[in-house]
């Protein structure tokens, strides 16, 4: 079994034991906070005849810690993604998305995939200083910085912190690119910025739209912006000039996937130039709470999306080979892949453009001196 890292510094420890929980909380995504898979003891709340699972849905505060890393841009070597380095301006996220492949990653911190993930959130509040620095450093290569990729950088915590314009003023300093995949409308308060980068071709925007049923939306993502806000953003950006995409993400079979052409065609109306998509992904503790979601939003569809899902993923619940990870194998994989590209042709959703412009790139002063140059 790996070993859990020691917990970096501001870190808090681990959850209060009174707070495992497996009944709904109100406006959260998942049902349950079972302890980190790292951790020599689990939690489990039981029905001591009371009437516990009874009880109303209770709510759970956001609390928020301080992440003192000393470093901002992490950097990885996989090869079916399109980009090597990424920023996260935060660790876990508020939106409370009960799929979220991210998820896992609470448990290297102490905490519980579950509801930790979105209750228990840390903020990078150096984030801005520390890519200065990293920027400066005479051996940086410049190579388009991925945001949003892990949590969403404009989750609910954002207007209070402004980490992500803070970030985006320093790349537009360094003319450096980069690209924003988000689930918020929030984005759209950063269009003056993002504008600026477009125009140098330096920037893409990206808005997660997953459905258009608002019920649905609220089921899955319960703190997200919804669909049509989002599309509302994307909407704001393109008319901006900024180049915005649209993310089906994540198809989920027998639940959204039959959604897939209205999106698109909703998000091109909004203006939208491009478009992707992603199958759902169980690595590790999300397999639990996917079932743990439908047999409490959807227990007359768990049996039939269970089964696709392994019909994808060759027999199990997740395949997490590299080439096969984001779209799956198998006759239902196909035809959605042929479905994805029927729309994007429909809707004039292919429109890419050229790579983004690293030949800008202009190393950021920190010396607090004036440049002969």
């Amino acid at each position: 079994m790996p070993r859990r890292p020691p917990r970096p510094p501001g870190l808090a420890a681990s959850p209060d034991p009174g707070e495992t929980t497996a009944l709904p909380a109100q406006g959260r995504g998942s049902l349950s906070n079972a302890s980190g898979r790292f951790e020599k003891e689990s939690r489990v709340l039981t029905d001591d005849g009371w009437g516990v699972h009874d009880a109303p849905p209770r709510r759970i505060e956001t609390r928020v810690s301080v992440d003192a890393s000393r470093s901002i841009i992490t950097r990885n070597q996989s090869p079916d993604i399109s980009f090597d380095r990424s920023i996260n301006p935060y660790r876990g996220c508020e939106h409370g998305c009960f799929y979220c492949f991210a998820r896992p990653t609470h448990a290297y911190l102490g905490l519980s995939p579950g509801l930790d993930f979105e209750t228990r959130l840390f903020v990078k509040p150096k984030a801005a200083e520390l890519l200065r620095a990293e920027l400066a450093d005479p051996i940086y290569v410049p190579k388009p910085i991925a945001i949003g990729t892990n949590t969403d950088p404009y989750q609910p915590i954002e207007r209070d912190h402004d980490l992500m314009r803070e970030i985006l003023s320093v790349l537009r300093e360094a003319n450096h690119p980069v690209t924003i995949v988000t689930k918020s409308a929030l984005v759209a308060r950063d269009v003056d910025l993002l504008a600026s980068l477009a125009k140098d071709n330096l920037t893409r925007v990206a808005l997660s739209v997953t459905t258009l049923d608002r019920d649905l939306a609220r089921a899955m993502e319960p703190r997200a912006s919804t669909p049509a806000k989002r599309l509302e953003a994307i909407r704001v950006l393109s008319q901006a000039g900024v180049p915005t995409g649209v993310m089906f993400a994540p198809v989920i079979p027998a639940l959204n996937d039959w959604e897939l052409e209205r999106v698109l065609a909703a998000a091109a109306e909004a203006g939208a130039e491009l478009a992707g998509y992603v199958l759902l992904r169980l690595p590790l503790e999300i397999k639990d709470h996917l079932r743990e979601w439908l047999a409490e939003h959807r227990p007359d569809k768990a049996q039939h999306v269970l089964s696709i899902v392994r019909q994808m993923r060759g027999g199990r619940d997740y395949d997490a080979k590299w080439g096969e990870r984001m779209r799956g194998t198998g006759e239902f994989a196909e035809i959605l892949a042929k479905r994805f590209r029927l729309a994007v042709r429909r809707y004039g959703l292919g429109r890419e453009g050229p790579p983004l412009d690293v030949s800008r790139f202009r190393r950021p002063n920190t010396s607090g001196q004036l440049s002969f140059l």
